[in-house]
């Protein structure tokens, strides 16, 4: 069986946190505590989401946990565009992140797509996940 680490959604997601964290080391000083510590939060949320659904024990809340991943990705998709139009992104590093936050948003889309159109049961690290 696989585990959440194994998972697409989980291994984008965690790049994706990884490129924020790099991204906000150049914004300005007094961002640290504001949009910079925001932008953190949204980006871990997106990989710890799925990593923690995939560990109950009932599909449906896996996908409730893949809808709030789904909803941090969104929100900081927000913070990546406002970012820009205040002048702390770059091109180049907006479409990086721009593009990995849609594949990411691709992916967790659809697995919820897979684990809503499944069968009844569902095995996920080696136990069964019912409705």
């Amino acid at each position: 069986m696989r585990t959440y680490k194994e998972l697409d959604a989980w291994q984008f997601g965690m790049s994706l946190a990884k490129k924020i964290y790099e991204i906000t080391k150049i914004f300005p000083t007094y961002e640290q505590y504001g949009l910079s510590s925001q932008m953190q939060r949204a980006a871990v949320s997106v990989p710890s989401n799925i990593a923690e659904g995939s560990g109950r024990n009932h599909k449906k809340e896996f996908v409730q946990f893949l809808y709030h991943s789904r909803g941090s990705l969104l929100e900081l998709e927000t913070q990546v565009e406002l970012s820009k139009i205040l002048g702390y992104l770059d091109e180049e590093n907006y479409l990086e992140v721009s593009s990995l936050i849609n594949r990411t948003h691709r992916i967790i889309n659809g697995l919820i797509f897979s684990l809503k159109n499944s069968p009844k049961t569902h095995n996920q690290q080696h136990t069964t996940v019912e409705e």
